[in-house]
């Protein structure tokens, strides 16, 4: 029989996995906000995006960026090994986001993306490196928020990724595509299928007509229905900022997210839940705890 530590231990993470819904958060873009662990720790999220890394490809030296929080250049990132642990032993999973709105990074050819793959895969992944950015914890896939730079090879930098995959240790990958169909930069690599979940950023495109606005809910709606009808992914998330300080357009009150908006697109068969934009501003805001009992 098993001990009573040891029950309660299993108890503890059923009840954090279930308590986290199927909300998604990028972290690491504002030092102000709360470490990774406390993040981990609220039992709000899902999924933990870490972002960014915005320098890399076309032969230049990859190089992870997270604001104030620590400094790359003298392996000060190393220190939240640990922190990824605890999110992971809670069920968490916690994803490198690549990319960003600032950065420098493309990819010049089918070549350049193995490369890409391979670094990513011995420096944050399963592989070996002597330098790995944030030290010896294995994250549980990838997230590509790719908005500049090329429009090319994304496709295979997916495939190159979806092969490092074995038996027991899925490498997973996310992507934070713009709402407007299809996207610029990710169309062909959302095509492959190899994605497993999908967060549509439906914000920041207030002239596209795929976001909410004063209450007008048939242009999300509809922007949410091409989107799983035309991508083959796992799991869609809602894409949104947590506070109307968090992006220029698209926030959506708590109060209508879960009265109108959610209930419109929930009976998804690919409904997979809320990502949201960005820690610090849910910490000032506590949107994801107003609406976690309804996602």
């Amino acid at each position: 029989m098993a001990s009573i530590p040891f029950l309660l231990s299993v108890i503890l993470i059923l009840v954090v996995g279930t308590n986290a819904g199927r909300i998604a958060i990028y972290w690491g873009q504002d030092g102000r906000e709360v470490t990774l662990a406390q993040t981990c720790a609220t039992g709000n999220y899902a999924f933990v995006n870490i972002a960014y890394l915005p320098t890399f490809g076309n032969g230049q030296n990859p190089q992870i960026n997270l604001a104030g929080h620590c400094d790359p250049t003298t392996n000060g990132c190393t220190r939240f090994s640990s922190e990824i642990q605890s999110c992971q032993s809670s069920g968490i999973k916690v994803m490198l986001s690549i990319g960003g709105a600032v950065g420098s990074y493309s990819l010049s050819s089918t070549d350049d993306a193995r490369q890409v793959a391979t670094y990513l895969w011995n420096n944050f992944l399963g592989g070996q490196s002597s330098s790995r950015p944030l030290g010896a914890a294995v994250l549980d896939g990838i997230d590509f928020d790719i908005i500049r730079g090329t429009t090319q090879h994304w496709d295979e930098l997916a495939r190159f990724l979806s092969q490092f995959s074995k038996p027991g240790k899925k490498v997973y990958l996310t992507a934070a595509p713009q709402c407007p169909f299809p996207d610029a930069y990710m169309g062909a690599a959302l095509k492959t299928g190899l994605f497993d979940y999908v967060w549509v950023q439906f914000f920041n495109n207030p002239l596209a007509q795929c976001q909410y606005s004063s209450g007008n809910l048939l242009d999300l709606v509809n922007s949410w229905k091409k989107w799983t009808a035309a991508i083959p992914a796992t799991n869609f998330f809602l894409g949104l900022p947590a506070s109307s300080d968090a992006a220029r357009s698209g926030f959506i009150p708590a109060a209508d997210l879960t009265s109108k908006v959610l209930p419109a697109i929930k009976g998804s068969a690919k409904y997979g839940g809320v990502m949201l934009w960005s820690k610090y501003y849910d910490d000032k805001t506590g949107y994801s705890s107003s609406i976690k009992s309804s996602v």
